[in-house]
C-alpha cells in the first residue's frame, strides 16, 4: 500500500511538471502540489504502522523525492526566470554534492543511496514550502534553505565516508537508524 502511494505521488509529479510548463495554471497546481506533500507523508506513515518498511520501499520514496525536488525548481525557474539566477551557483553547488553522494554510495556500498537523515528531512520540508515563499515575493527566505540544504548535503557526505554499511534511516552523522520506511 505504501510503495502505491509513492508511486501515485510520482505520477502527480508528472502531471505538476505539465502544469507548470504547459497550462501554467498555479491553482490546479497548488492542489496538485499539496496532494504529493501529503502522500510523501502517507506513505512512511502506513509503511511504519502496517510494518511494511522496506529498502525499496525507501528508494521509490527518495525517488519522488528527487523528482518532487525537480519540480520545486521547474516552477521556481519558470514562475522567477532572471530572480532566480541569484540562487545558481548554490544550486549547483548542492546539486554537485548531491551527486557525489550518489556517486560515493555506488563505488563504497554498490547501490545508489539517499540517507534520511534529520538534516535532508529538513531540506525537503523547506523545500516543499519554497513555492509558497516565492508566491508571497519572500525571496530572501530562500537564502536559509541553500545553507541548510548544503549543510545536509556535506553531513550525508560524511556518513558515506565514514560509515562502514549503508544505513538509509540514519538521523545524523552521530546518530543512530531513525524509524522510517
Amino acid at each position: 500500500m505504501a510503495n502505491w502511494i509513492s508511486v501515485s505521488r510520482i505520477v502527480l509529479l508528472v502531471v505538476l511538471v505539465g502544469l507548470v510548463f504547459t497550462y501554467e495554471n498555479r491553482m490546479a497546481f497548488l492542489i496538485l502540489y499539496l496532494l504529493s506533500g501529503l502522500s510523501d507523508v502517507l506513505d512512511g506513515y502506513i509503511a511504519r504502522r502496517t510494518h511494511t518498511e522496506s529498502n525499496f520501499g525507501a528508494r521509490l520514496d527518495s525517488v519522488a523525492d528527487l523528482l518532487l525536488t525537480a519540480v520545486i525548481l521547474s516552477a521556481c525557474f519558470s514562475w522567477l526566470g532572471e530572480d532566480l539566477w541569484t540562487f545558481l551557483p548554490w544550486l549547483c553547488l548542492i546539486a554537485g554534492i548531491r551527486v557525489a553522494n550518489l556517486v560515493i554510495a555506488a563505488c563504497k556500498y554498490h547501490v545508489f543511496a539517499i540517507i534520511h537523515t534529520w538534516g535532508n528531512k529538513l531540506t525537503g520540508l523547506l523545500l516543499f514550502v519554497a513555492p509558497l515563499f516565492i508566491g508571497l515575493g519572500a525571496l530572501a527566505l530562500l537564502w536559509p534553505i541553500c545553507l541548510i540544504a548544503a549543510v545536509a548535503a556535506i553531513e550525508e557526505t560524511l556518513i558515506h565516508l565514514t560509515s562502514p554499511t549503508l544505513d538509509l534511516n540514519r538521523r545524523c552523522l552521530l546518530g543512530r537508524s531513525a524509524v522510517h520506511r
